[in-house]
């Protein structure tokens, strides 16, 4: 016969690796991407054949930590601030030595940004946009995002039609358009939660870089416009705005 002891220790087991899987499905997503992206490039490098017209680089797949500038008064990152992105991009050499080449393409990005900046609304529904102080306890407060995104790069590498590793630097342009975003409150007692910010930019562009060495590369991304437009902070009346810096890695897929 099965102890109640026994009963309870795996129903513990169970209830931590649900808790486990709902906090960590970001990562263990992208960390079952990347090594599956590894595998098979690995396999394509043993097994390929020398193609004299050969495309570099059409998919990839980003880890970012994400920060904030032009930020008001009182307001900084706070908890889990990070996205991840992936995408297909087309290459298309400019020369005859196809080192030197132009990309255009499409993907996505999920971003979230845990800060102190209160987002709600008034009884008018008026969006109400506050800073909040030290001494304002709260478990979540959080801005995220899903964006859809026309990258385009220009692009310069050392790779050859049978050397896959190679250097490279790639610097552009992403548009992107955000479809989906949230603004997320939650402390003791009170979930404040808004989908529809009238002063939220949903049109998105931004700088990129990235250059590295073979697998992984360094990546920076700078937004060029703010996500907040016509936005005061309530108490003190300063212009919300707030930019987004990128910093991270990504992975190239031939």
């Amino acid at each position: 016969m099965i102890s109640r002891r026994f009963l309870f220790a795996e129903s513990s087991i169970k209830l931590s690796l649900r808790v486990f899987l709902k906090n960590n499905i970001l990562l263990l997503f992208s960390t079952f991407i990347i090594t599956g992206a590894i595998l098979a490039q690995d396999t394509e490098v043993a097994t390929s054949e020398v193609d004299t017209k050969y495309r570099e680089d059409q998919f990839y797949i980003g880890v970012t930590y994400n920060l904030l500038s032009d930020k008001p008064d009182g307001v900084d990152l706070r908890g889990v601030s990070g996205g991840i992105s992936f995408g297909y991009l087309r290459d298309m050499p400019l020369n005859q030595q196809r080192n030197i080449a132009i990309a255009l393409g499409a993907g996505l990005a999920i971003d979230q940004y845990g800060q102190n900046l209160f987002i709600g609304e008034d009884t008018n529904e008026n969006t109400i946009f506050r800073a909040l102080g030290s001494t304002v306890d709260f478990d979540t407060n959080r801005l995220s995002m899903a964006t859809l995104e026309v990258p385009f790069e220009f692009r310069w590498r050392s790779s050859t039609a049978t050397d896959y590793n190679f250097w490279r630097v790639y610097f552009g342009i992403k548009t992107g358009y955000v479809y989906w975003y949230r603004s997320n409150f939650k402390q003791p007692n009170n979930d404040v939660a808004q989908t529809d910010i009238p002063e939220f930019e949903q049109l998105r562009m931004g700088a990129t870089l990235a250059f590295g060495y073979s697998t992984f590369n360094f990546y920076a991304y700078y937004s060029l416009n703010p996500f907040f437009k016509d936005a005061q902070t309530i108490d003190t009346q300063e212009e919300v705005s707030l930019k987004t810096i990128k910093l991270g890695i990504i992975f190239y897929i031939l």
